[in-house]
């Protein structure tokens, strides 16, 4: 069986989305930041980085968001969760959800973990003043061009649209606003009525 650590308000949603529309067999394990429980020995022997998503397989451990949705699309192959038969697609799909990683989660990141880049407070303010800018740059681009629609990749649901659908959710704390991101809001809605997701968000809930 799959194990699968999360931690509520982070980018493992998106993961933990993605296996239940796969109809994945696995157990849902909690890290609790406030408790520090990702530095804690154990869970350092899972994911080195202290960070969440973790996947833990019969083959090892899994950390990235995009590597784990593309395990989960590869791996569950009737739920149709990536483009598998046509290599150019999926490399799309790649190229969005990397996008999401490197760019777009790193902006948000700015506004609460200057740490990561900067020892001296006034840095920190600053990049807490660019934030906002910074994502709505990086939601501008995927408003205007890369939201193929309905879906990130057109007709067709994928392990794209729950990784918009978590760092959609962090918009309005980012000081983005929102009325510039029509498409992007209604995907956000479309996905919250989706009972993969109603039921994700239920067990992060408890």
């Amino acid at each position: 069986m799959l194990r699968f650590y999360y931690t509520p308000n982070t980018c493992a949603l998106a993961s933990h989305i993605a296996l239940e529309h796969a109809g994945a067999l696995y157990e849902a394990v909690k890290i609790d930041f406030r408790k520090e429980e990702q530095k804690q020995p154990a869970y350092l022997v899972i994911n080195p980085k202290a960070r969440v998503p973790a996947l833990v397989t019969e083959r090892g451990a899994l950390t990235e968001t995009p590597a784990i949705l593309a395990y989960i699309g590869q791996t569950f192959p009737a739920a149709r969760l990536a483009p598998l038969d046509d290599p150019f697609a999926f490399a799309e799909a790649q190229a969005f959800n990397s996008y999401l990683c490197s760019t777009v989660h790193v902006a948000h990141s700015h506004r609460m973990r200057g740490y990561r880049w900067a020892d001296e407070p006034a840095s920190h303010a600053d990049m807490q003043r660019v934030a906002p800018r910074s994502v709505a740059e990086g939601f501008r681009l995927i408003e205007e061009g890369m939201l193929k629609g309905p879906w990130v990749l057109g007709e067709a649901y994928s392990i794209c649209d729950p990784y918009l659908f978590t760092l959609a959710q962090w918009l309005e704390a980012d000081g983005v606003d929102t009325a510039k991101l029509p498409r992007v809001i209604d995907h956000r809605r479309r996905m919250s009525e989706l009972p993969a997701v109603k039921k994700a968000l239920a067990a992060e809930a408890r």
